[in-house]
């Protein structure tokens, strides 16, 4: 009759095994490491020199992006639906192409053309919204409290915003305003949020 091992010996033997396989092992790449030290030297070396060129092209300055502002900023015709282009630093409502509105005001109010392509086609631009001033603005002390005032809120001071498709105007530092100008910035299925497409 075979005598059977009992379970912690086996596991004790198989134990010890494997741990002079793993002492064999050691010892050879020991021995390699010993009969070859110029190898080793020069791996050393070049491993040395590719982290060393890694650092460098991760803390090197990157180059430079230089953004063109055009000359000229989109504005949309009220009357018409289009869009055309004007002097860029106008401030709407501007004059437009198709002549004034029926109470008498200029038809032209500023637009913010954006885009998710490089270098789009028309097909590829949207109007996030459009912008003019509000008639009733004009103060240009900061609110009670406030000494300075966030870019955001300076740029949205005395301002009104809508989208194409609504007929009412809200101010744009209001919710409204604000929940307008979040939903023209979503980003889209990439992650991608848009940018603003200056004519050309």
């Amino acid at each position: 009759m075979f005598l059977r091992l009992p379970d912690w010996l086996r596991f004790e033997m198989r134990e010890k095994w494997e741990r002079l396989q793993d002492r064999c092992k050691e010892l050879a790449l020991r021995r390699w490491i010993n009969d070859n030290p110029k190898i080793v030297i020069a791996i050393t070396t070049v491993s040395a020199c590719v982290l060393l060129l890694v650092v460098i092209m991760l803390l090197w300055p990157g180059k430079t992006v230089t953004i063109e502002l055009g000359e000229k900023e989109w504005f949309y015709d009220l009357n018409t639906g289009k869009l055309f282009a004007a002097k860029k630093g106008l401030t709407p409502p501007i004059e437009a192409p198709s002549g004034p509105l029926p109470n008498g005001r200029p038809a032209g109010v500023r637009a913010y053309v954006l885009t998710y392509a490089y270098e789009p086609n028309e097909s590829e631009r949207f109007i996030g919204f459009l912008e003019t001033t509000d008639p009733r603005g004009g103060d240009e002390s900061p609110p009670s409290g406030e000494g300075y005032a966030s870019g955001a809120r300076q740029w949205a001071k005395d301002k009104l915003i809508r989208t194409v498709e609504d007929e009412r105007w809200v101010p744009a530092d209001s919710r409204l305003g604000q929940a307008i100008f979040q939903k023209a910035f979503i980003p889209n299925e990439n992650g991608e949020r848009p940018y603003y497409c200056p004519p050309k």
